[in-house]
């Protein structure tokens, strides 16, 4: 964790989360008024399927990456985060610090490598292999500083983590990394 990284308390995550509800809410009022109950159904199920995600993402047991992944669109950044946990992944704790280190870094450098007036858009999705984690990043939008990334990609990790594979291009960046056990 860098050393300017926010550390939430809890009253900020209250906040941070009763006013997502509140505006999912606003949404959801503003389509019923409208009699746009299609509307309001395709929104009650994107966030079920939110939360459903958020679950298996929790149900890994690792805390910190959870955490990072879960409060990333709160603070002001140059791209917007998305996740997708394929399976429920079952219990990752003791890769949680190595991967939410690394994460972090990945997310920082692209935070300042992403031009900062596009819409930019990164995914990241979790699947299971072998019993252990795979982690897929997958980035649309416009990338300035494509040869730092790729040395970020490239350097000698001295983790359980791996990275298999990578590609840098100025508008997409994907990588999938894996953990040995």
């Amino acid at each position: 964790m860098k050393s300017n990284e926010k550390i939430w308390d809890v009253v900020e995550i209250l906040t941070h989360s009763r006013h997502d509800w509140m505006n999912r809410l606003q949404i959801i009022k503003g389509n019923m008024s409208l009699n746009r109950y299609d509307r309001v159904e395709a929104i009650i199920e994107e966030i079920v399927a939110e939360a459903q995600n958020e679950s298996r993402l929790c149900n890994m047991k690792m805390n910190n990456f959870a955490g990072l992944l879960m409060t990333f669109n709160w603070e002001n950044h140059h791209f917007t985060l998305e996740y997708e946990i394929l399976d429920d992944s079952g219990d990752a704790s003791r890769h949680d610090d190595v991967l939410t280190k690394w994460t972090s870094g990945l997310l920082n450098l692209l935070d300042e490598a992403v031009d900062r007036c596009a819409e930019n858009h990164l995914c990241i999705t979790v699947e299971m292999s072998g019993g252990l984690p795979r982690f897929f990043f997958d980035f649309n939008g416009i990338i300035n500083g494509e040869e730092k990334l790729k040395g970020f990609f490239s350097a000698e990790l001295k983790t359980r983590l791996a990275v298999e594979q990578y590609n840098v291009a100025s508008h997409e960046m994907t990588a999938m990394v894996t953990i040995s056990s």
